[in-house]
C-alpha cells in the first residue's frame, strides 16, 4: 500500500496548530503523518521548535492513522532515551509508529556543548546508536563503550512488535551504506534520474525489498503569488546543499545564507504552484519508483487549504 503522509513541520508551526492539521489531514484522506524534529528552526521567520516525542503522543491519541518521525541520536538524544520513546509510543499505539535515524545537523545538536563531529564520524555514531536502540527494543541489557556510552541499560516497557528503524540519507553514498543495516530508507525529492540513483544505491547496498520513503517539499496556496511569497519567506534558508547546511549551528547563519536567495531561486529548487495537477504529476513520478510512502511537505503557511485541496484533487488519484 502506498501511503501519502502529511508532513508535520515543527520548525514552522506550533504544536497545537500541528495537532489540528494532523487531525484535518486524516479526515481529508492522507493515510499517514510524518513528524520533523528540531531544537531550533531553520529561520527566525519559521520561529518554532516543539518537542517531537511529546507531540507524537498527543497526535497519535487524537487520530488513527500511522506516524513516522526522524531523530538524530547520539548527541542531543541519548540512544537509550530514543529507544524508550520508541517503545512507549509503539506499546500505546501498536503497528502505528516507525522512526528514521539520521546523522543530524549542528543547528540542533551542538546545544549539548560537545564538539560537532565530521560526517564520517557522525555516520559511525549513527550506526552505533541504531545497534543500541535495536538491542534495547529486543529486551537486552546494554553496555557500550564507543562514540556513545551506555551502562546497564534495559527497557522494561517494550512493544509486542518492534517498529522498523529507517535511515535518513541525502547522498547515494549514505544510501548504499544504509542498505546494509537499516530497515528502510527515507530521502528527499530529487529530479527523477537522481532519485532513481538514490533508490538503486540503497538496494545495491542491501536494501532490496526494504521500504523507501520520499519527502517532497513543495509550495502550495490557492493563489500563485501567495504561494511563491510564502515559499520564499519560509524556505529560502533551506535551499543550499544539505551537506553544507548540516554544519551551520546558529539560526542567524541560515538567515544570512538566505539573503541572496531570490524567488526565482526558490522556483528552481522546488515546485511552487497553485495548480494541483502540476503537483499530482510530480508525485506520480515518485510513485513510479515503487516507494512505500510519499511525504508531502507544503513549506507555505497555508496548511488548511493545502490539506483540503490535496485531499480532494490529488490523493484519490494515487490510491
Amino acid at each position: 500500500m502506498l501511503h501519502i503522509s502529511y508532513h508535520a513541520s515543527h520548525e514552522q508551526f506550533t504544536p497545537s496548530d500541528l495537532l489540528k492539521y494532523a487531525i484535518m489531514a486524516e479526515k481529508a484522506g492522507f493515510t499517514a503523518c510524518h513528524s520533523s524534529d528540531h531544537f531550533h528552526p531553520w529561520s527566525e521567520r519559521q520561529g518554532q521548535s516543539g518537542l517531537t516525542f511529546a507531540w507524537l503522543g498527543a497526535a497519535m491519541q487524537a487520530t488513527r492513522f500511522p506516524f513516522s518521525s526522524i531523530i538524530a541520536p547520539g548527541q542531543r538524544y541519548h540512544p537509550a532515551i530514543v529507544a524508550q520513546g520508541i517503545a512507549t509510543l509503539a506499546e500505546m499505539f501498536p503497528e502505528r509508529f516507525e522512526i528514521a535515524l539520521g546523522s543530524g545537523e549542528a543547528l540542533n545538536e551542538v546545544i549539548t556543548g560537545e564538539p560537532w563531529p565530521e560526517k564520517p564520524v557522525r555516520n559511525l555514531r549513527l550506526l552505533e546508536c541504531n545497534n543500541i536502540i535495536k538491542s534495547l527494543l529486543q529486551g537486552e541489557t546494554v553496555n557500550h563503550n564507543g562514540l556513545v556510552q551506555v551502562k546497564e541499560a534495559k527497557l522494561y516497557t517494550r512493544p509486542l512488535n518492534i517498529p522498523r528503524i529507517l535511515c535518513a540519507a541525502i547522498t547515494e553514498e549514505t544510501a548504499e551504506w544504509a542498505g546494509s543495516w537499516a530497515d528502510g530508507l527515507i530521502t528527499i525529492y530529487k529530479p527523477s534520474e537522481d532519485l532513481k540513483k538514490m533508490v538503486e544505491a540503497f538496494r545495491k547496498g542491501g536494501g532490496k525489498g526494504k521500504p523507501i520513503h520520499v519527502q517532497i517539499a513543495l509550495g502550495y496556496a490557492r493563489d500563485e503569488e501567495k504561494a511563491l511569497n510564502s515559499a520564499h519567506e519560509q524556505w529560502s534558508s533551506n535551499l543550499s546543499e544539505r551537506s553544507d547546511l548540516a554544519n551551520f549551528y546558529k539560526v542567524e547563519q541560515f538567515d544570512k545564507q538566505a539573503q541572496s536567495v531570490t524567488k526565482e531561486d526558490v522556483k528552481s529548487k522546488l515546485l511552487v504552484s497553485s495548480d494541483t495537477k502540476k503537483h499530482l504529476h510530480q508525485i506520480q513520478e515518485v510513485k513510479q519508483l515503487g516507494v512505500e510512502n510519499i511525504i508531502l511537505h507544503n513549506v507555505c503557511t497555508y496548511q488548511q487549504e493545502f490539506i483540503e485541496d490535496f485531499g480532494r484533487d490529488i490523493i484519490p488519484f494515487l490510491k
